[in-house]
């Protein structure tokens, strides 16, 4: 088939911002803290970083080279790419349909939770909730915003619907002009005003005092003990070292498929070595200084020593949208600070979520030579319709349902696959020649060794684990409600109908892509 000339990046800057953009997300503010205090404070580091080390780098240097190499067969996702990879091989490019499944499903309720972060700092600066004062009011005023109860702050679901409208929009206007105009564009001044805002708090968190006279000991440096001393008898736990392997999943985006569709659009002596280590690193500076130095420290000023224990195992939600707005209420500008601290999510989260939606717009382009006008408005409305469960069923368990195949299982399993067929099939060293073609530095020699042998055997390990501690409650439904459970079979079977049909066109593609050889 002719093919169009494909989307390009504009700048190296620009790369290394979208990539570092699709990393940056919610789960830097909000899941890393709350991980780090709930799993042995700085001990936790440990396994963090040698999961960064042998696991997350390795992962990030695949994914970018992959790409870059099945982007010189006009392919920018992972069927084309896998068969780029093994053409011999008939059914490598339907394992590939992970890395569009993925992205996918995870958009699906990212976007929506992410509209939350948009309310929020309207809320913020109009004072909505600026004079609650304690963890329960405050709970009330989230769970009437999203529509689980009608209270004196909500009296409809229809606020929560309003900034799912804009947030969705947003998200399709960026992804609508495409990788250079859109996803660039957004990302070269949306991460440098994400870091701004999160120096402001930095700054503001740094020189908290103790608030109150006669208990002294909760400030700010007793704050940063809480997080980040080590309780060294948690490395003793599996779940402790499987805990920190998914943060740096989450927290770079291997193992999703964005990074390959991202890293497809450069040319063939285009740098992934120093780039790829470059937008990483951005990414460990956002959530290790910043994402570490915000919320915990400054709730345990506030909260205190025994309080602080059951606000880090809270959750997410409870931590980022009701203890955050709660210290940030008790301080000067807290209007300013607020509107700081959910815009900052809001900017992580837009970031994130317009590289989710370009695996499966890029399927559209690359295989069915659909323009991006078309593919866009195409993704545009199948996603939004499939976004209305998780907005409309979040008590029934719908989002972390999809959170648990979309964000954890087939992500684990994507990246064990692209591993295995980098350094296995296609040859570690044929790999390794591809990662330095147009290098501007030499990947460490020992890694070699650790891409083709230690990475597999990491993933290997985190799933066998996983499947041994979490596959039959799960499939069983074992910790799931009577009530929920029609709800969450109807997620799972909507997943599988997904699956299939993404799993049906990529043959169709294929099929058309044979006629056209022939026709030739």
């Amino acid at each position: 088939m002719a093919q169009k000339k494909r989307d390009s990046w504009g700048s190296r800057l620009g790369i290394i911002m979208a990539v570092a953009g699709s990393a940056i997300g919610l789960g830097n503010f909000l899941r890393f803290p709350a991980k780090a205090a709930a799993n042995g404070g700085g001990a936790f580091m440990i396994p963090y970083f040698i999961s960064l080390f042998l696991l997350g780098i390795p992962l990030m240097w695949i994914e970018w080279t992959l790409g870059r190499y099945g982007g010189g067969f006009e392919h920018g996702t992972a069927p084309g790419i896998f068969h780029s990879v093994w053409q011999k091989n008939r059914f490598i490019k339907y394992f590939g349909v992970i890395g569009i499944f993925g992205p996918l499903v995870i958009f699906i309720y990212y976007t929506y939770i992410e509209s939350w972060t948009l309310a929020y700092s309207f809320f913020a600066i109009a004072g909505k909730y600026g004079k609650i004062a304690d963890q329960q009011t405050m709970q009330s005023f989230l769970s009437g915003f999203q529509g689980l109860e009608k209270n004196q702050f909500f009296s409809s679901f229809a606020p929560a619907y309003f900034f799912f409208l804009v947030t969705f929009i947003l998200n399709t206007w960026v992804i609508y002009y495409g990788i250079k105009g859109g996803i660039e564009r957004l990302c070269k001044w949306a991460m440098p005003l994400l870091f701004v805002f999160g120096l402001v708090l930095l700054i503001r968190v740094l020189t908290l005092g103790a608030p109150d006279t006669n208990r002294p000991d909760w400030n700010i440096a007793n704050g940063f003990g809480f997080l980040w001393n080590p309780d060294f008898s948690a490395l003793k736990s599996a779940k402790v070292w499987l805990e920190a392997a998914g943060q740096i999943f989450f927290t770079l985006s291997v193992g999703i498929g964005v990074i390959l569709t991202y890293a497809s659009y450069l040319s063939k002596g285009d740098d992934v070595v120093l780039s790829g280590l470059t937008a990483a690193s951005t990414n460990e500076v956002a959530e290790v200084i910043l994402g570490g130095s915000i919320v915990i420290p400054a709730a345990f000023v506030f909260f205190g020593p025994v309080d602080i224990q059951s606000i880090a195992r809270s959750g997410v939600f409870n931590l980022g949208f009701v203890t955050t707005p709660l210290v940030l209420n008790k301080l000067p500008l807290a209007p300013i600070l607020g509107f700081c601290w959910f815009f900052l999510l809001f900017l992580a989260g837009i970031t994130s979520s317009v590289s989710l939606a370009q695996p499966a717009v890029a399927f559209l382009e690359d295989e069915f030579e659909i323009n991006r006008k078309k593919a866009v408005s195409i993704f545009a409305v199948i996603s939004f319709v499939l976004c209305q469960p998780a907005v409309f069923f979040l008590s029934r368990g719908v989002v972390d349902e999809l959170d648990f195949w979309g964000g954890t299982f087939f992500l684990v399993l994507f990246a064990t696959i692209e591993t295995i067929l980098f350094a296995w099939v296609f040859g570690m060293e044929k790999a390794w020649d591809e990662i330095h073609k147009g290098a501007d530095m030499r990947v460490p020699k020992f890694y070699k060794f650790i891409i083709k042998y230690i990475t597999p055997l990491f993933l290997f390990f985190i799933l066998g684990m996983w499947l041994w501690q979490e596959w039959l409650p799960i499939i069983f439904m074992k910790n799931v409600s009577a009530a929920n459970q029609p709800f969450i079979l109807g997620t799972r079977i909507g997943l599988f109908a997904i699956l299939l049909l993404l799993a049906v066109l990529v043959k169709i593609a294929w099929g058309r892509r044979k006629k056209a050889g022939q026709a030739k």
